[in-house]
């Protein structure tokens, strides 16, 4: 079956609000047989569509009850030039940015790869991610900048303030913590890890991976003091209302960084919803551990800090760790 006329009834359904549309309607105005439309209906049906068919009246949507992701329904309502527009939709793989660094070549600049179920999921210095089905959105974004490799990590700060931004624009006070955590009630709800394939000074592709805790109640050991998902926070969203909102928002803010190299607008949301910003934290590069104070961040997108001695510096990169609502996260 066709994606595009799955996505086209999508549409014809949604835009005819309460009014019923034929078979022969929808059959005509894409092409196909009266028996097509009925197995996409059927399909949408079987993954969370209350679809109400009506003999010799047709079809009309009366609900979507459940949170499932269809593709077809997030690129239907995403108005994007090129971000997300292209999904690659799995129930099961090893991991999503895997995925796209392996297919980089074949994958449309801006594709989106989904998955229900990651086994190998991994967030920042090579920690496993848990990722199972139903509970979080698992998914990379592969881009294709024409970038020098220098330019490329500022799309983690990127993808932080897009996140961020999308939240907010759905009702949750996310905020940051430098570099990409997203952090709901001083409790980690999302984290980012950006990749990318180059050669010399060529950027081949960025893949940024985001994991979000949406549904999960349920954290193990140590996490269930650290981590947390909106559902647990009180927050009932679909994902993907979620995911369609974050694409939103990203395209806005990388097309204004890759076309004219601002950075002022993604440093902006970062200090302003910065959780470490005027805080003790601890940075931590290797086994070394140091207590410093958050300044700021800089118009580039680093850490400023002052240590014990007084001696003001500029961290790029490294984990952080400040207190949350149960400890350090």
């Amino acid at each position: 079956m066709s994606k595009d006329n799955r996505k086209r009834i999508i549409e014809m359904l949604s835009n005819s609000g309460e009014e019923f549309i034929s078979g022969e309607s929808i059959s005509k105005e894409l092409g196909i047989s009266r028996a097509a439309v009925w197995k996409h209906i059927n399909y949408l049906k079987e993954n969370g569509y209350e679809i109400e068919a009506i003999n010799k009246k047709g079809y009309r949507i009366v609900d979507v009850n459940s949170d499932v992701i269809i593709p077809e329904q997030i690129t239907a309502n995403l108005d994007t030039k090129f971000v997300g527009q292209n999904i690659k939709y799995f129930q099961e793989i090893d991991s999503t940015n895997n995925y796209a660094k392996d297919n980089f070549e074949s994958l449309k600049d801006g594709t989106l790869i989904i998955s229900e179920y990651q086994s190998a999921g991994k967030g920042r210095l090579g920690k496993n991610w848990q990722s199972n089905i139903g509970e979080g959105i698992w998914m990379s974004l592969m881009l294709k900048p024409e970038i020098p490799v220098y330019k490329a990590p500022f799309l983690t700060l990127v993808a932080g303030a897009a996140i961020l931004n999308a939240f907010r624009n759905l009702g949750v006070d996310a905020e940051i913590k430098w570099p990409n955590d997203i952090v709901l009630n001083g409790k980690k709800m999302c984290g980012i890890l950006t990749e990318m394939v180059a050669e010399v000074e060529k950027v081949g592709c960025v893949v940024i991976g985001m994991g979000i805790n949406v549904n999960t109640m349920l954290f193990p050991g140590e996490l269930s003091e650290k981590a947390t998902s909106l559902k647990k926070e009180g927050f009932e969203l679909k994902r993907s209302d979620i995911i369609r909102e974050i694409m939103h928002e990203f395209e806005k803010l990388y097309t204004t960084y890759i076309e004219y190299g601002s950075k002022e607008e993604v440093i902006s949301v970062c200090r302003k919803y910065s959780v470490l910003i005027g805080k003790d934290v601890y940075i931590i590069n290797k086994n070394h551990r140091e207590k410093v104070y958050c300044m700021d961040i800089s118009d580039d997108g680093n850490l400023i800090v002052k240590h014990d001695d007084g001696v003001i510096e500029e961290v790029i990169s490294g984990e952080v760790s400040v207190r949350g609502q149960n400890g350090y996260i």
